[in-house]
């Protein structure tokens, strides 16, 4: 169901067990690794699919299955380089990822890590 506006119906999953948590109309659809916030609860969008219709031959965006974990953005979540970063990400040892801070010490924080090195 997309309208004219662009708003796309849009299915909240959990993921791993495939859950229906929401069903809504968004006009902005989230990518994986952004955080999206329904009714209170924080969610991170791990995977995005999309599922189609075959209307008069040809096959058209029905709507798109949002895999999510709830999870609530963490503090030192960066905005870096068009996606989300946990930690510092000019840190060597950075993972440059929103489920993972780091190799050396992943459950943070950053600051006063004695392994930091610059990029």
């Amino acid at each position: 169901m997309t309208g004219s506006d662009g708003d796309q119906l849009v299915d909240i999953e959990q993921a791993g067990s495939g859950r229906l948590l929401h069903r809504l109309v968004l006009a902005d659809v989230p990518h994986p690794g952004r955080w999206l916030d329904l009714d209170g609860t924080s969610y991170l969008v791990l995977q995005r699919r999309h599922r189609y219709r075959l209307v008069q031959g040809r096959y058209r965006l029905a709507r798109v299955v949002l895999q999510v974990k709830a999870q609530r953005q963490p503090a030192d979540a960066h905005w870096w380089r068009n996606r989300w970063v946990i930690g510092d990400p000019t840190c060597t040892y950075n993972a440059l990822s929103p489920l993972l801070r780091c190799a050396v010490l992943p459950e943070g924080p950053c600051s006063g890590c004695l392994h930091h090195r610059g990029r």
